[in-house]
């Protein structure tokens, strides 16, 4: 591909001044990043609304377990999807137009999958859910750590995570708000109509804020250098950068080698057809990051308490306590992340899982059974599963929810970002499907305690993987990952 530059060329050679950190340029930042945060919200609520609506959807379509299981499970097919073809899609048509597309895609969803009355309907809109989320996933992440400064960009990156985590928890509070007003999940609301499908229909907002929001901030500087477009690119790092414009420009090239736009070939060391080593890293630690189990309780969080023994308000209200920790948590993981580093709060949050689900798992296996064959614990085992599964929630939030999401964002060089985030957010999603889809089945096979000890087992295995795998990119640029 050959290089343009649409600046005049007799300005071009006199290179302008560096351009001088200020709080403007900072809070420019934070601002487009927040904006294309606000997928990572989307995204959090699209993937927490379904937590305190299973019930009322099984018994409104007649669902089987394994049934219900697939409508829970279904949307993480569609993310699977949208997460590989976002990548490619946003290196041909650029990072903002694939946002816009896919603020579209979350409105239709929750509009559909509160309109549908059988399976097969939701399992469709849910599937679009999905691209939606996918897409996000990937753009948010890839686009926040291009247009971040390297000394702010661990920071910027974990907005990705708090927009999820505050979305997680914006659906957890509007189910427990809709369902305490009518009633129960199955219950009339608003216009007669059925509580459940209105939680789906409150993420309308915010899809709508996306897309408004998408259409003022820019393109990534990375990605206009890739497409030639040197002068627009210039631009935007005049607002963003810290330094001079120019050099930031030729340091993507370089990054780029300057011939070509990036392409899925990249993905393959040079001359063989060996996958680079780093893109196994980025698989292994999406996969680490939902074998702990934690979307069980983000997804499942209802029905997991109420087979402990809490009734549905109780178990509504307990989801928003859990999305209240982890939002606390990922701020703590904000605050240290630049300073202390990827790995090191990557090892902590491995080991303080294993620890607090080792304890989740002894405590369900002691647990007696009532007549009906229902769960129950006494009031202090009870008290105790709250506190270690919120401490699991903690130790998550500091480390493997953020984390993976800001290596996953900087950890690949600017020629493959695009198609490795999207091989390795595909596979994160696939992993997420296998533990969403198999809660259900574990649940009436071998009971909470046989599926925490699994988690379990995940999350000590990632101790060693942390220790032997996992570089640290704290300051580093983008291009000299």
């Amino acid at each position: 591909m050959a290089e343009h530059d649409d600046t005049n060329p007799q300005i071009e050679k006199t290179p302008p001044p560096p351009s001088s950190t200020n709080d403007n340029s900072v809070l420019y930042a934070l601002f487009i990043s927040s904006v294309a945060a606000l997928g990572g919200f989307l995204f959090g609520f699209d993937s927490g609304v379904i937590n305190g609506t299973v019930t009322a959807i099984g018994n409104a379509f007649q669902s089987t377990n394994v049934a219900t299981g697939f409508n829970v499970a279904s949307v993480l097919l569609g993310c699977a999807l949208g997460a590989l073809i976002a990548g490619p899609l946003a290196d041909k048509f650029g990072r903002k137009p694939i946002m816009l597309v896919t603020a579209i895609i979350f409105a239709l969803s929750a509009f559909g999958s509160g309109l549908s009355n059988t399976s097969a309907e939701f399992i469709f809109y849910r599937l679009i859910g999905g691209l939606g989320i996918g897409a996000a996933s990937v753009l948010a992440p890839a686009y926040i750590s291009e247009i971040a400064p390297a000394s702010l960009r661990g920071r910027l990156a974990t907005l990705q995570q708090l927009a999820i985590v505050l979305g997680l928890f914006t659906a957890f509070l509007s189910n427990y708000l809709i369902a305490n007003i009518s009633g129960g999940a199955e219950q009339l609301f608003l216009l007669g109509i059925a509580a459940w499908r209105w939680m789906f229909w409150v993420e309308l907002l915010p899809a709508i804020l996306f897309l408004i929001g998408v259409l003022f901030i820019p393109e990534s500087p990375r990605y206009l250098v890739a497409q030639g477009s040197i002068g627009k690119a210039r631009s935007v790092f005049k607002h963003i950068a810290t330094g001079s414009e120019d050099a930031l420009v030729d340091e993507v090239k370089a990054s780029l080698k300057g011939t070509r736009k990036p392409r899925l070939s990249d993905l393959f060391i040079d001359g063989s057809k060996k996958i680079h080593p780093i893109i196994w890293v980025g698989i292994t630690l999406s996969i680490f990051q939902q074998f702990v189990g934690i979307n069980v309780v983000f997804y499942y969080g209802a029905e997991l308490w109420q087979a402990a023994g809490f009734d549905e308000s109780q178990s509504l209200f307990i989801n928003v306590l859990t999305g209240t920790t982890n939002i606390v948590s990922t701020f703590i993981a904000i605050a240290l992340i630049d300073k202390v580093g990827r790995k090191p709060l990557l090892l902590v949050g491995s080991i303080g899982m294993f620890v607090s689900l080792a304890a989740l798992s002894y405590v369900f296996s002691s647990a007696g059974f009532d007549p009906q064959g229902n769960l129950t614990l006494t009031d202090n085992m009870g008290t105790f599963a709250l506190l270690m599964a919120n401490l699991f929630v903690v130790f998550f939030g500091l480390s493997w929810g953020p984390v993976v999401w800001v290596l996953l964002g900087e950890m690949f060089n600017n020629r493959i970002r695009g198609a490795a985030l999207a091989i390795a957010a595909c596979a994160q999603w696939l992993a997420n499907f296998a533990i969403t889809m198999t809660f259900p089945i574990l649940l009436g096979s071998i009971g909470l305690a046989g599926a925490y000890g699994l988690y379990t087992l995940s999350a000590g295995v990632s101790i060693f993987f942390v220790i032997n795998y996992i570089k640290e990119t704290r300051g580093i640029a983008l291009e000299k990952m």
